[in-house]
């Protein structure tokens, strides 16, 4: 029991330390809103998933709160088919989303690494899967991405490379989100959601 508790204490300070707090607390979607039917929590994960609904739009696991400037990681890898994690976006009836999007797609359809204006007219914003985003993507893996945005700057690491930096005004704040895209069904999972914001 003493050494569960050295464990959780250190564990504790080690998140402490380094400023992140979780969004997703391994457990349930307590702080998220999405369609019931596409999304739950298994082994500790976030698991979209839709086998058996047909979408008329991309569907989204929205978080409650907006969040501006930050540090954003997530741990996320795919079974087929598209995805992406938004952020500093805006949440539409639904659980539509528009804004922001560090994209995502498994092979063959490979955009890891990309900005993409999820709603928007601009589509790819920042294009670097060739270049980038193919030197350090894990297939059938997890891959994380760090999402940095602060004032007009936005910038985009996947598994430690930086794939996108740009500075980009149209979006000060909004919600962060997690996409499943219309189409063949298709599952992606996410876990380590956690963000540490800026002041």
């Amino acid at each position: 029991m003493k050494k569960l508790l050295l464990v959780a204490a250190f564990a504790c300070a080690a998140f402490a330390a380094d400023g992140f707090r979780p969004l997703f607390n391994g457990r349930n979607l307590d702080g998220w809103d999405g369609d019931p039917r596409l999304w739950k929590v298994r082994d500790g994960m976030i698991v979209g998933s839709t086998e058996g609904v047909t979408l008329q739009d991309n569907s989204f696991l929205i978080t409650k709160q907006s969040y501006g400037d930050f540090v954003l990681r997530v741990e996320m890898k795919m079974r087929n088919h598209n995805s992406g994690i938004q952020f500093r976006s805006e949440a539409l009836p639904n659980w539509v989303v528009r804004g922001y999007q560090a994209d995502a797609a498994a092979h063959p359809d490979n955009y890891w690494g990309n900005i993409y204006d999820e709603k928007g007219k601009r589509g790819i914003m920042v294009d670097s899967w060739k270049q980038k985003g193919s030197t350090v993507y894990k297939p059938d893996d997890w891959n994380t991405y760090e999402i940095l945005c602060q004032g007009d700057h936005i910038q985009l690491k996947l598994n430690g490379l930086v794939t996108a930096d740009i500075h980009d005004g149209a979006r000060s704040s909004g919600i962060i989100a997690l996409q499943l895209h219309r189409g063949p069904a298709m599952e992606a999972y996410f876990r380590k959601v956690e963000i540490r914001e800026l002041r």
